[in-house]
């Protein structure tokens, strides 16, 4: 005689916040075989409409992106901060929904820094970042060709090697996928409750004490 038993049923929890599940490729689901435009689409459309709040924003223009370098204009760092908040809030709202996934990029020290003293030597003498020199390119900024040359130039020697860099440069330093609040040693939910007050107070004094 067997005793039948009901199966409970599944309880579908709240994302808790504190606990992140990083993400990565890793976790990804194998890319199909078959050709879909649908990525290419999307990726044109928000590449436009990223573009376009660029230049809106003003940040494609010479003279403003030399002025933070030169600490004379801060329209850049009112803008980046002004994403960050909007993206920290947006991000982290969907992803407590369960709408989004997070894919944290990993922080290597050497990677990090070398990758940075590059774009900064290179941003100090073209002018633009890679960004803003494609949207620089398209309102007619003709200077900014060498600097998107340059980009897919660099691009293709970073795949070309990728494998190398791999086994050398991508592991001195490698904190795997360290965040923020795990540095300062804070549950997420409290940074965040810290962090962005903070950056629109910044922001906002920034804002008030700056002309642009």
């Amino acid at each position: 005689m067997s005793l039948a038993t009901e199966t409970p049923k599944k309880v579908l929890e709240e994302p808790n916040l504190d606990v992140i599940d990083k993400g990565g490729p890793e976790k990804d689901l194998p890319a199909k075989k078959e050709f879909s435009a649908k990525p290419l689409i999307l990726g044109a459309l928000f590449g436009i409409i990223f573009g376009y709040l660029l230049q809106k924003g003003g940040v494609a223009k010479y003279h403003v992106l030399l002025g933070i370098l030169l600490l004379e204009d801060f329209t850049v760092v009112k803008v980046m901060m002004t994403a960050i908040v909007v993206g920290t809030v947006g991000i982290f709202t969907m992803h407590s929904m369960g709408l989004v996934k997070l894919h944290i990029k990993p922080t290597r020290y050497a990677a990090n820094i070398i990758g940075g003293l590059l774009f900064g030597v290179g941003f100090a003498f073209l002018g633009y970042c890679p960004g803003t020199g494609a949207a620089a390119l398209g309102q007619g900024n003709y200077d900014a060709i060498v600097g998107v040359i340059g980009l897919m130039a660099g691009s293709y020697l970073f795949a070309e090697m990728s494998g190398w860099l791999n086994k050398t440069v991508m592991k001195w330093g490698d904190r795997d996928k360290l965040m923020l609040h795990e540095v300062v040693k804070m549950p997420l939910r409290t940074f965040l409750l810290i962090w962005i007050p903070v950056l629109i107070l910044v922001l906002l004094v920034l804002d008030r004490l700056t002309t642009r």
